[in-house]
């Protein structure tokens, strides 16, 4: 769960005549990554792909099939279809099916693009209509040139013309005007239309009255709308029919294609060909018992990471070996915060999976921030009707609903500890006063759940009782509560980045690289704590922890030198203005009190604005505006609630805290064959 799964190499040599039966097995097993052959040697060069009438056939249709995906983006809501069901569509009349849907579609978009030219060509009409003149006549002829143009200045032609009147015809109406002239007085009369301001209109190849021709293509249009319509519900319909199968067999022949063009990662000769891949440690055995009675050389050893340890002429020693692709093992439970952890790429091999860390502290300071149990009790609806949507049946949809939910109820749980519920507080002392229906229950809390005193001394929080009233006489706390979770939350970036360090690179390095700056963050953070708390202590005196920071930056100086090799200059340049980004990094965690602070007081507008106006007595007139004040600002709260708290959250995640351990440069583990989600396994 925290750590990335453990991968063997695993190489194969077989006879050639039994390739499509490996990579068969390959599939199937649906845990080897393939690495493409690049080291071309004589003799020695990548096959080709399968060829032949089946190949032929798979590649042909899965073409119409991906058609299909991309147009009708069908969804599958009743699970995944047993392989054989797949088999017995492919065999029997699909292919028909599938080309009755992909004409359905053809016509569809025949039809808009019909309907597309027919509306152009009204809308041309329609700005001729004034005229009422034969459209042949406005088309002109060898001898006549005609000139249509829209102007807004159409009452003004005459006078423009002046005395070229004389020699041309011209017709005019509010917003046009045509003029017909011999081919030699051309050049004068577009003079004139381009001095009133006209714009050419094309003329179309119509008889007729323009009133003549839009009646014929009004009706015209009615005819292809009815086709277009007719067409689009019959394509809904056979998307809804044959969705689930489709996405099955869209599956299928991806697998079977995969399969087919596999040949191009392996090395081959005229006798044989190797395969070289990486599985999972755990498949070992798995993988042996399928392959090994088909193939003539098979080998599976464990992935150890000796090329990268620095040495003591302080030199690293690369290979250039691959390095595994990363694949990650979490439970159903933190399963989905996986889709967070891609936004920043996979881990590096052999270093921490932070998906259970962010499961634990993304929701967590979400609802820390928001903190109203009300806005967190919607989130959690939406999140509830989002699942209900034919879209949430997508793994990735399906997950970003999933932490939708635990934001939810992280943001109720914060709410109730704050008593803040759509901007009101809930005990005796907001705005509801004794009359609240949570007061007794907060009276009781008040009394009963305080936090121990010495953890109240200790962290110098005067107020620790439930409710905790952020955004009024807790707001020092607040403020406090944020820097101690910031510096807890980095301090356990920098506990993962030693660990991380130690098993690459040996405990050594990791003391210089990342226990120097624990050292900086605990003494210099109790150092700042004496200063705000004891009055004989200021920011320079040379308390033991101050000498302690000193002596982490000075670490971090040799780390930053020898181990990550800035060199003495670079060193001595960067460790104190790290420091200081070290400084800022645990004080962009006030984000956190100040977000929080900003959405109670816009939510308190809309009850200052909004409910009190509702409840002074003055009239309906003012019930009316009150009720549309509160609701529109408490959906402005509730919008900026959703965004700018996971705005906020996110960053204190991608860049303050995985900043301190992690490395996203890793390789997906994308096994042959690809994950199975809408069929039932594959032989």
């Amino acid at each position: 769960m925290f750590d990335t799964v453990a991968m063997s190499r695993l190489t194969v040599a077989a006879p050639v005549d039994r390739m499509a039966d490996v990579l068969r097995t390959c599939t199937n097993l649906g845990c080897i990554h393939i690495e493409s052959y690049t080291n071309f040697e004589d003799g020695v060069h990548v096959g080709q792909a399968m060829g032949g009438e089946e190949a032929d056939k798979v590649s042909s249709l899965l073409a119409k099939v991906r058609a299909a995906v991309s147009a009708f983006k069908p969804v599958n809501t009743d699970g995944p279809v047993p392989v054989a069901r797949v088999r017995e569509l492919l065999d029997g009349a699909f292919a028909d099916e599938l080309q009755k849907g992909l004409t359905l579609l053809d016509t569809q978009r025949d039809a808009e693009a019909e309907l597309a030219t027919l509306d152009e060509q009204i809308h041309l009409l329609q700005r001729l209509l004034p005229l009422n003149m034969d459209l042949e006549l406005l088309a002109g002829s060898g001898r006549v040139e005609v000139y249509v143009s829209e102007t807004k200045k159409a009452s003004k032609a005459s006078s423009v013309f002046g005395s070229l009147l004389s020699k041309v015809e011209m017709a005019s109406a509010p917003g046009i005007v045509a003029v017909a002239c011999l081919p030699s007085e051309g050049a004068e009369v577009q003079m004139a239309l381009g001095e009133l301001g006209g714009k050419p209109v094309q003329i179309p190849d119509m008889t007729g009255t323009p009133s003549e021709a839009l009646k014929g293509l009004m009706a015209q249009r009615k005819e292809v709308e009815g086709t277009m319509y007719s067409a689009s519900e019959d394509a809904s319909r056979w998307a809804r029919n044959n969705g689930r199968n489709i996405l099955a067999i869209h599956e299928y022949l991806s697998k079977e294609e995969e399969i087919n063009t596999a040949p191009t990662q392996l090395a081959v000769t005229g006798q044989a060909f190797a395969l070289d891949a990486w599985v999972p440690t755990s498949k070992e055995n798995d993988v042996r018992a399928a392959l090994n009675d088909m193939v003539s050389h098979i080998e599976i050893a464990p992935f150890v990471d000796d090329h990268h340890h620095h040495h003591d002429d302080g030199h690293d020693d690369h290979h250039h070996e691959p390095t595994p692709p990363v694949a990650l093992e979490n439970n159903v439970v933190s399963r989905p915060f996986e889709l967070m952890v891609g936004l920043v790429g996979r881990p590096s091999y052999g270093t921490f999976d932070p998906t259970f860390f962010l499961m634990m502290t993304f929701p967590m300071i979400y609802g820390l921030i928001l903190g109203d149990f009300g806005y967190g009790f919607i989130i959690y609806l939406l999140a509830l009707w989002l699942g209900t949507k034919p879209f949430a049946a997508d793994p990735v949809a399906k997950n970003g609903v999933t932490i939708l939910k635990w934001m939810g109820v992280w943001c109720m749980i914060w709410g109730f500890l704050f008593a803040e519920g759509f901007g009101f507080v809930w005990d005796d002392t907001g705005q509801m006063g004794s009359s609240s229906p949570l007061a007794g229950i907060y009276a009781w809390t008040y009394s009963n759940i305080t936090f121990p005193a010495f953890m109240t001394d200790t962290l110098n929080m005067s107020y620790m009782h439930i409710p905790f009233h952020r955004a009024t006489s807790s707001l020092g706390e607040y403020v406090l509560l944020s820097v101690y979770i910031g510096v807890a939350h980095l301090m356990f970036g920098f506990i993962l980045g030693f660990i991380n360090v130690a098993r690459a690179h040996g405990i050594v390095a990791a003391f210089f690289e990342k226990g120097s700056w624990m050292i900086i963050l605990a003494s210099g953070t109790i150092h700042i704590y004496l200063f705000l708390t004891d009055a004989s202590v200021d920011v320079f005196t040379a308390t033991p922890y101050a000498i302690a920071t000193l002596v982490g930056v000075g670490l971090l100086i040799i780390g930053l030198a020898v181990f990550e090799k800035f060199g003495w200059v670079g060193g001595l340049i960067m460790g104190p203005i790290e420091t200081f980004g070290l400084l800022a990094n645990t004080l962009s965690y006030l984000r956190v009190m100040g977000v929080g602070v900003a959405g109670v007081k816009i939510a308190e507008v809309s009850i200052s604005m909004g409910w009190d106006l509702m409840w002074s007595g003055s009239g309906v007139v003012a019930i009316v505006l009150g009720f549309v004040l509160f609701v529109f600002i408490q959906a402005f709260a509730l919008a900026l609630g959703l965004l700018s708290p996971s705005i906020h959250a996110a960053r204190l995640h991608f860049v303050e805290w995985m900043g301190k351990f992690y490395d996203g440069s890793g390789r997906v583990f994308t096994p042959i064959g690809g994950r199975t989600l809408h069929t039932e396994g594959q032989s």
